[in-house]
């Protein structure tokens, strides 16, 4: 973990201080020297350095950052540079009844960035648009006007995820809340684990090149002219058949968190809920370079029906927005379902590939029993026989596994039974209501 450059920060902050100063006591000879941020060593300079800011950007944003380092700031400076009234309409800024000392707001930032210079400020109500990269990445807001408000006096609020990298050098993985429904997956298991078809393996590495690659494919290649932004891809198949192991894996070589959306967290009975949930979610994950897992997809993703009643005509709503931020999402969506055709044929069409993970045959059984047992212990079990006799997906096999190791450590040995392994095996078969035949 990188530790922050205080002495960077502490020079930052003492330069924006002169310059509040300046302006507050002796206005018509403020002057803006350059701001050397040549050690881009820690979060914060170098997003000004990645970012290309001008000088107004960066304490733009610097003005932002302060309340969270010195939560007196704006109040000391002011304070101690006009002697008898402390109260200067024209600084902006504005206190709460949760925040005690000042804020600054779209007023602060024009006040020491123009003064009275009206030219000026109107060029710098640019850097405040929706349209500018401290907005579309997410890094600065500003709060929601009340009816009537002016837009100066709105305050300019930075990212809590930026206030963390900025003060503390790193940003935590978001918690499962109702605004981020979604949870992170994590697995020990290697490349080498996931027995699949060589077809199978073969699409996704072609997912695993986008997420490698789409940087060059979009910017430096110029694709981004005639390509939608993101990836979308489609896993489906029975349950256990590595869908989600394969999300998984894509993460942990890649380096990208992976998320798996709760999908009853999302859903709500409710008119307009589920459309925003989904919204918190998108604004979330969005820029993060997350891969968002939608896991039996079918609840969310589903066919839109015919429009009976109100109901009808909301669910279908529903999916039409679902749609549209797939679509914007410039990350990788992968959703898993059992069923290809209980999907909406919009979204198929929309997917840049569609992956069916089927059963496994005999010989990819085979490989999934030898590779599930521990190498702690000894098999007294005909894996060749079981494989060919049983079929059952990835997910079953490792259960059944689980459940013979378990039996063996009830009896204190290391010595997995075949009778064991059948009982597991028959526990499974019996969950999807099939018929068990014991070799024994």
């Amino acid at each position: 973990m990188k530790r922050i450059s205080i002495t960077n920060l502490e020079h930052a902050i003492r330069y924006l201080e002169e310059r509040i100063s300046q302006r507050l006591t002796t206005p018509e000879k403020i002057a803006f020297p350059d701001f050397d941020i040549s050690d881009a060593s820690d979060p914060f300079f170098r997003t000004i350095a990645e970012m290309k800011l001008s000088l107004e950007e960066f304490l733009i944003l610097l003005i932002a950052l302060v309340p969270h380092v010195y939560p007196d700031f704006f109040d000391r400076v002011v304070a101690k540079n006009l002697k008898k009234d402390n109260d200067l309409p024209a600084f902006g800024g504005i206190k709460t009844a949760e925040q005690r000392t000042m804020m600054p707001t779209v007023s602060t930032a024009l006040f020491v960035l123009a003064g009275d210079d009206i030219q000026k400020r109107m060029d710098l109500l640019a850097l405040f648009n929706h349209q500018h990269p401290f907005y579309q990445q997410r890094i600065l807001r500003l709060e929601q006007p009340r009816t009537g408000e002016s837009m100066l006096n709105r305050r300019i609020l930075l990212d809590d995820e930026y206030t963390e990298l900025f003060t503390q050098g790193y940003v935590s993985p978001p918690k499962f809340s109702s605004s981020f429904p979604a949870q992170l997956l994590h697995t020990e298991q290697e490349w080498s684990d996931l027995v699949l078809p060589p077809l199978v393996l073969e699409r996704i590495e072609e997912i695993k090149t986008w997420i490698e690659q789409s940087s060059t494919l979009m910017e430096d290649w110029g694709m981004k002219r005639v390509l939608k932004p993101g990836y979308r891809a489609l896993f489906h198949g029975p349950p256990g058949t590595g869908k989600t192991l394969t999300a998984s894996l894509l993460g942990r070589y890649t380096g990208r968190d992976v998320f798996r959306v709760d999908l009853s967290a999302v859903v709500s009975k409710y008119i307009g809920e589920t459309e925003k949930n989904l919204s918190q979610l998108f604004d979330k994950a969005e820029n993060k370079s997350w891969i968002l897992f939608f896991d039996e997809a079918d609840a969310l993703f589903g066919k839109r029906t015919g429009v009976k009643d109100a109901h009808d005509r909301y669910a279908n709503q529903e999916v039409s927005y679902l749609l549209q931020r797939v679509e914007e999402f410039s990350g990788l969506i992968i959703l898993a379902s059992n069923l290809k055709s209980n999907l909406d044929e919009a979204f198929l069409r929309r997917f840049n590939t569609i992956i069916h993970f089927p059963l496994p045959d005999v010989e990819e059984r085979l490989q999934l029993w030898r590779k599930a047992f521990p190498d702690a212990v000894t098999l007294d079990v005909d894996l060749v026989e079981v494989a060919a006799r049983y079929e059952l997906a990835g997910g079953s096999i490792i259960n059944v596994v689980q459940y013979a190791c378990l039996k063996s450590l009830q009896r204190s040995s290391n010595k997995i039974r075949m009778k064991d392994v059948l009982q597991g095996i028959r526990r499974e078969i019996e969950k999807d209501g099939r018929l068990f035949k014991s070799l024994m």
